[in-house]
């Protein structure tokens, strides 16, 4: 059973329509009692880090969250600002993060941009993983998502990073520590690759 992390942010019916087309169980969870029936976990997140993180809190689920993944160690695949909660901090605002991968989020630079609109970084772009992962198996080197973001997650141990993108520059767009696992990219908005995508993350171990 995946449990989908509802806590006021995120596509949280596309990722529902997409396990039912996959015949994965699911529910959407709002509360504890949701989360412990759950073997792993979809955190989803749009918007500003500090909002997310607020929103996060005031849930009543992050205590939940924590016990789940760092004691009993269950699967967890952060989205798009879900990915950057994962950091210990973000140059975007103020509060903590979960801290769940050693990190920091930061501003892409945009130096090396050519065009008028530098940021966000919105549109399809290609994902080169720098390892072998499960969460990419069958799909081809360079494969394309779907992106939206302004910040990217700066791992504290370069191991930890699966996937680079490059904008301007490359950064980490996927990340990968022990039973935790993030995507910068939407992959519910990315068609045949982000469905597997899911798909790998339902059958990880």
């Amino acid at each position: 059973m995946i449990a989908i992390v509802n806590y006021g942010l995120g596509n949280i019916r596309a990722f529902a329509n997409v396990l039912k087309q996959l015949n994965v169980p699911h529910l959407i969870a709002e509360t504890r009692e949701d989360l412990l029936k759950a073997h792993k976990l979809i955190l989803p997140g749009v918007g500003a880090f500090d909002h997310a993180m607020g929103l996060l809190s005031l849930s009543g689920m992050r205590e939940t969250l924590d016990e789940l993944v760092l004691e009993k160690r269950l699967p967890v695949l952060g989205i798009c600002v879900g990915m950057q909660l994962l950091a210990e901090s973000s140059e975007e605002g103020e509060l903590p993060g979960l801290g769940w991968i050693p990190g920091r989020v930061n501003k892409l630079h945009t130096e090396n941009i050519s065009g008028k609109t530098k940021l966000p970084h919105m549109g399809w772009n290609l994902v080169c993983p720098e390892r072998d992962h499960s969460l990419f198996n069958d799909l081809p080197y360079e494969a394309r998502f779907y992106f939206l973001h302004s910040y990217y997650f700066e791992c504290a141990d370069p191991f930890h990073s699966i996937a680079t993108t490059g904008y301007g520059t490359s950064f980490s767009s996927a990340v990968s520590a022990g039973n935790i696992h993030g995507v910068q990219f939407h992959p519910e908005k990315s068609h045949e690759n982000g469905i597997l995508i899911l798909k790998n993350f339902s059958e990880l171990n």
